[in-house]
């Protein structure tokens, strides 16, 4: 770690220029804050820093946006949520322009609805479907409204050179592209400039100044050195250390759910650390759970999400989780929700680990689009929590629902086994598809229907179908045809909905 870089008298300097800036134009600033050190050092300089001008001069309004992406470590989003008040109620006093925003995806966007409602597998390297849906979609939505109102925005982030070498070399790269002193442009969104005022500063650099500036909307830094002091292996959190030694300031915190790295090691950390907060291993084996990839293709399709097949190397890419996965998952999240509520510490009593309204999207996924006319949610709702199911929609036909579904089930599974698994999905596919049409007094399309319906489930099990793509592949090739057998693993374009 690098030693200390800045004093008392670079940071008066930095709030002159930050004031400058603020005095410059009338171009609104957004100020993206996450809860962590670096957002929390550059909200807390700006602060300070419009805190020192007249109250004539405070002109603009300063957006604080928050990114809940429903699915973060509840320490962290619950320490975002009380923060984001604190900033509402210490504007208000002080006079200050701030306001806070705190920013959700859209809800056929969330994570639960795509992985449990979808079936979409696990984020991964080459499938990282999570981060635009989950964060970048909603950023710019609100800036996109922003430059629409005003033309013309600054963005406020607490980038460092020093976080990464990737981090160092875009910074760099945009800063030679700058149109104004410390502006850069933004790669993807145009009127957009970037302000980076912690851009030279290293991880000492930003514990110093929190530790030595006071919080100037009423919450305690130290709380926030002990969050990250907790998140790090050895529990220790230093501020001024040789090379190579730890440093609180590399721990990450993000969604409980993620599956980008092999391990989760800061809620790993934090949970072994500080006994209060053991009540958070079930999420923990839960993550671990979803992301166990040995044996995920046995949990998934082995068709695509439109039911088509697509291989590679030998071998069928295998699709959507499975509806007995499916609902598996559900009903373990929603244990654990009501767990935490009825166990866990103070300030989690109402902790949503899923929404009403995701609830609501997968019921529709499920019964709408995948023709599970069985209608499992509101049931396992029901199971789980106590109390029926809040959404009296109904999504299905009145004559076909659990008990038909149960009954056909099973007439099919007497007459399938290993050499034939298809029968009950495309039987229950079609009845669905009939009974949808005659309630909704509308044939048209229906045809269509029944054969995509058929051919998805033309084959007997999944050998069958892998040796039947192989096979007609290799056909086309002796014919002179042009065949892309040998594509990349799964893309998230390959899971939408709109797939043929």
């Amino acid at each position: 770690m690098s030693e200390t870089t800045i004093t008392k008298e670079i940071i008066v300097k930095m709030q002159e220029t930050v004031q400058n800036l603020y005095l410059a134009d009338e171009i609104p600033w957004v100020i993206g804050y996450s809860g962590g050190k670096d957002s929390t050092a550059a909200l807390q300089l700006v602060w300070l820093s419009i805190k020192d001008l007249p109250e004539e001069q405070r002109h603009k309004t300063i957006h604080i946006i928050n990114t809940d992406t429903m699915v973060e470590s509840p320490v962290v989003a619950k320490w975002a949520q009380d923060s984001l008040k604190r900033m509402d109620q210490a504007a208000a006093e002080q006079k200050l322009p701030f306001v806070t925003h705190r920013l959700t995806p859209q809800i056929d966007n969330t994570f639960w609805v795509n992985l449990i409602g979808r079936g979409y597998p696990f984020p991964r390297k080459r499938f990282r479907w999570c981060t635009d849906r989950l964060k970048i979609r909603p950023v710019n939505d609100f800036i996109k409204n922003c430059i629409a109102e005003h033309g013309e925005i600054i963005l406020v982030l607490g980038t460092r050179k020093a976080e990464s070498a990737n981090r160092a070399k875009t910074m760099a790269h945009y800063e030679k592209l700058r149109v104004r002193e410390l502006l850069s442009p933004n790669p993807t969104l145009a009127n957009e400039l970037v302000f980076s005022p912690l851009e030279d500063w290293n991880y000492n650099d930003v514990w110093l100044f929190l530790m030595q500036y006071k919080n100037p909307w009423g919450y305690n830094n130290n709380d926030l050195l002990t969050m990250y002091r907790g998140a790090t292996a050895d529990g220790e959190c230093p501020l001024m250390v040789k090379e190579g030694l730890p440093s609180c300031g590399k721990s990450r915190f993000g969604c409980w759910v993620c599956t980008m790295v092999e391990q989760d090691k800061s809620m790993e950390a934090m949970i072994a650390n500080d006994s209060e907060k053991e009540w958070m291993t079930p999420l923990l084996e839960f993550r671990n759970e979803i992301g166990d990839e040995f044996i995920d293709k046995s949990r998934r399709d082995f068709r695509r999400r439109g039911g088509y097949l697509q291989g590679y190397n030998g071998k069928l890419n295998y699709g959507p989780y499975t509806k007995a996965i499916r609902e598996m998952w559900l009903e373990k999240l929603l244990q654990m929700q009501i767990d935490i509520n009825e166990h866990g510490p103070k300030g989690f009593d109402y902790l949503e680990l899923i929404t009403i309204p995701e609830l609501i999207e997968i019921r529709k996924i499920w019964v709408a689009e995948n023709h599970e006319f069985d209608d499992s949610l509101p049931v396992i709702y029901e199971r789980v929590m106590g109390k029926p199911f809040p959404d009296k929609s109904v999504y299905t036909s009145t004559s076909f629902k659990k008990k038909e579904w149960d009954l056909l089930q099973r007439i099919c599974d007497p007459q399938a086994n290993d050499d034939e698994t298809m029968l009950f999905e495309m039987m229950y596919t079609l009845i669905d598809i009939e009974s949808k049409s005659n309630l909704m007094n509308n044939r048209k399309g229906i045809l269509d229907q029944i054969e995509r319906t058929i051919k998805k489930n033309f084959y007997k099990n999944a050998d069958d179908a892998a040796s039947y793509y192989f096979d007609r592949i290799k056909r086309k090739k002796e014919h002179g045809a042009k065949c892309a057998d040998n594509i990349l693993p799964e893309t998230e374009e390959e899971f939408e909905d709109n797939e043929a």
